[in-house]
């Protein structure tokens, strides 16, 4: 009978067993690059409680077999010292990524910055968005002004039945480290790094990008009224690397 190793596992081995520059390198090749590997358990959430939500038990029935596109996960990617903020959004079914500038971290410039976004999503593909339980969240029932639009928040301390976008946001900290004020960011500059996820290839899409995927399951609503393609830029100012 074969033996099998959990990934808390192997990661255990990574970040306890090599030492010096031997560890260094092999943490450098992480995605996400950090000294420690964090506890699964962090206490009580200490971020501010919603007023009214609608929680993720609610959900319609056929959200979690991923077969019709439409249902997003939304969370911020938190710049240096919680001082500034990107909002990311993630199709659950095709890996399509969205990122949306917001001028603060408080309640009503998140709602501004997902609105905005969100308004440039054809209406068929409006139906249904999960969100953080993050107090920048406050404002999101009030997305249900968009067509057809659901908001829905997990349980506490259950980040991952957002699985999707918590895996999206790691492979951000790439072009968005931690310890950058992610103000200086302009939207073009957001959209460029969105398509290069978009292109990359996915494993779980049977290693088709995103905007492909997303053209073969809806051709009808993306071919004639959304454009996948970032604006064209000069990204001479600021290179946009995976380094």
């Amino acid at each position: 009978m074969g033996k099998h190793l959990s990934t808390e596992t192997i990661y255990a081995g990574l970040y306890m067993l090599p030492q010096g520059a031997l560890r260094t390198e092999l943490l450098a090749a992480l995605r996400q690059t950090r000294n420690t590997r964090r506890p699964r358990a962090r206490g009580q959430d200490r971020r501010g409680q919603l007023p009214t939500i609608t929680p993720i038990a609610e959900h319609p029935a056929d959200v979690s077999t991923r077969a019709i596109p439409g249902h997003w996960e939304g969370d911020l990617l938190k710049g240096y010292r919680n001082g500034s903020a990107v909002g990311t959004l993630m199709g659950r079914t095709t890996r399509l990524v969205l990122l949306a500038r917001m001028d603060r971290t408080d309640a009503v410039s998140t709602y501004q910055g997902f609105s905005n976004k969100l308004r440039h999503v054809p209406a068929p593909l409006q139906k249904m968005l999960t969100c953080d339980r993050g107090k920048e969240m406050a404002k999101f029932e009030r997305l249900a002004h968009l067509p057809s639009v659901q908001v829905f928040f997990p349980d506490p301390h259950s980040s991952w039945q957002r699985g999707t976008n918590e895996n999206a946001n790691g492979s951000l900290r790439q072009y968005l480290p931690k310890g950058t004020d992610l103000s200086t960011y302009n939207q073009r500059e957001l959209n460029i790094i969105a398509h290069r996820l978009n292109t990359r290839p996915r494993k779980c899409l049977s290693f088709a990008d995103a905007s492909g995927g997303l053209y073969a399951i809806a051709p009808s609503v993306t071919r004639c009224t959304w454009s996948l393609n970032p604006p064209r830029i000069n990204t001479s100012a600021r290179p946009l690397t995976t380094s």
